[in-house]
């Protein structure tokens, strides 16, 4: 049987480098140094915004304007410039009495691809007398772009193949760990679809997706949806007959709309009259939307 297993792109934290000096309260004592905030920096490319920015610092301020150049670095580039991206400027300025400044890159929605990560490393041009050994390196950076389509909710209704490890671990009546299933958009809940027979069949539970953050795309669910009875799939009974869900508090789960699918990350457990007695686990599902062709060829090669 066809696999449908989607490996998705993690997300990367910035780390900061703060540093101040001024005439009246100083905390840094030194020469001047002037660096990127960190080698490594993750950017979306979203089809409204004008620029992403990537920072860069100094450990003093000056009382005048500081403008260095840069530019790119072809080893360790697979993005190119003028195609994938365009710097809005290949000089950068510190203004007078500050202490960091921005270089300003417009990524190119139309021509990256939703599964491309594409990056490109740039280098501050200075004097060496401004490179600070203890930060090696910092005066060059790789940044790294990926495309984040708008969302739309319509995007995750339909046909879905869902693959859970919970029905891999579990399968009660199901042949598979994969089944095909279809979905529709909530009646009355924003941003809510509802999945018809999500893992049983008789059985439909609900998601919520939080498209607030383009670069943390979240999905969510309410807690206590029933997702089966537990003798059909357990084959025991202990407590209420229901065998109920929740979004994991332990993994996050997100949405790609770019490429239609969802991690989705599930609290499994059982509760009798409203008291938690048991978790079965948390477990890994991916949900991925398809066409009405490929639903129908699924059908009838695959079985599903």
């Amino acid at each position: 049987m066809k696999r449908y297993m989607i490996w998705a792109w993690s997300l990367f934290a910035a780390m900061g480098l703060m540093t101040a000096c001024n005439e009246e309260y100083t905390t840094y004592e030194g020469p001047e140094y002037v660096m990127f905030s960190d080698t490594l920096s993750m950017h979306v490319v979203t089809h409204d915004a004008d620029y992403f920015t990537v920072p860069f610092s100094a450990t003093v301020a000056c009382d005048y304007d500081r403008t260095f150049a840069v530019e790119i670095i072809d080893a360790g580039s697979n993005a190119i410039e003028g195609v994938h991206y365009t710097l809005e400027s290949n000089t950068i300025t510190i203004p007078a009495g500050k202490l960091a400044g921005e270089v300003h890159v417009k990524g190119n929605y139309d021509r990256i691809e939703p599964t491309d990560s594409l990056g490109f490393r740039m280098r501050l041009v200075m004097p060496e007398q401004l490179k600070w050994d203890l930060y090696e390196g910092y005066d060059e950076t790789k940044v790294v772009m990926y495309k984040v389509c708008p969302f739309d909710v319509n995007t995750f209704t339909g046909w879905c193949v869902v693959t859970s490890m919970f029905l891999r671990d579990y399968p009660g009546e199901n042949a598979s760990y994969q089944r095909l299933i279809q979905t529709e958009q909530h009646p009355t809940e924003a941003n809510t679809v509802i999945l018809h027979n999500a893992l049983f069949d008789g059985y439909d539970i609900t998601i919520t997706f939080d498209p607030s953050e383009p670069a943390n795309p979240l999905v969510t669910m309410d807690r206590d949806q029933v997702l089966s009875d537990e003798a059909s799939v357990l084959g025991w009974i202990l407590g209420d007959n229901h065998i109920l869900c929740d979004d994991s508090s332990y993994y996050p789960s997100y949405f790609n709309a770019c490429q239609s699918f969802v991690e989705l990350w599930m609290e499994i457990y059982i509760e009798n009259l409203g008291e938690t007695i048991g978790t079965i686990g948390h477990f890994y599902n991916v949900l991925e939307w398809i066409s009405d062709e490929e639903a129908e060829r699924l059908q009838r090669e695959e079985g599903m």
